[in-house]
């Protein structure tokens, strides 16, 4: 199933570049999970972009959906062409903040932390087991 995902997110993102309405903005396939059956493909991706754009380029791409199964079924050799949905992945977008969240969070630190003597950090323990 790990091949199969791939696979389909491969087809995916290609044919992505290729399609031509004017609501897909910058689309990031992030993933993909196919049923065992075949039946269905969610595919995860991330739009560059305010909610508006965002909302847009997902009914955009539900718009699209005929032409990317198609094509899927042309390029992959499976039982069945699955029957595609669009989620949005936020994951992206979590990880900035997360990340934001973190620089902050080590700018408010001062710059010489006195530990005390007795501290011993991980590296210490290392360089005197090999001693």
């Amino acid at each position: 199933m790990r091949r199969v995902n791939e696979s389909v997110r491969a087809v995916v993102a290609d044919a992505l570049g290729e399609l031509k309405d004017p609501r897909i903005g910058m689309v990031t396939v992030t993933g993909v999970h196919v049923t065992p059956d075949l039946a269905e493909a969610r595919i995860f991706v991330s739009v560059l972009g305010s909610d508006k754009k965002r909302a847009a380029t997902l009914k955009g791409l539900e718009s699209a959906r005929g032409v990317l199964q198609a094509k899927l079924g042309r390029q992959l050799s499976l039982r069945r062409t699955p029957m595609l949905t669009f989620s949005y992945d936020d994951s992206v977008e979590r990880g900035v903040r997360m990340t934001k969240l973190i620089e902050d969070l080590a700018a408010d630190l001062p710059e010489d932390i006195d530990l005390p003597e007795e501290t011993v950090l991980p590296e210490d323990d290392e360089r005197d087991a090999e001693r």
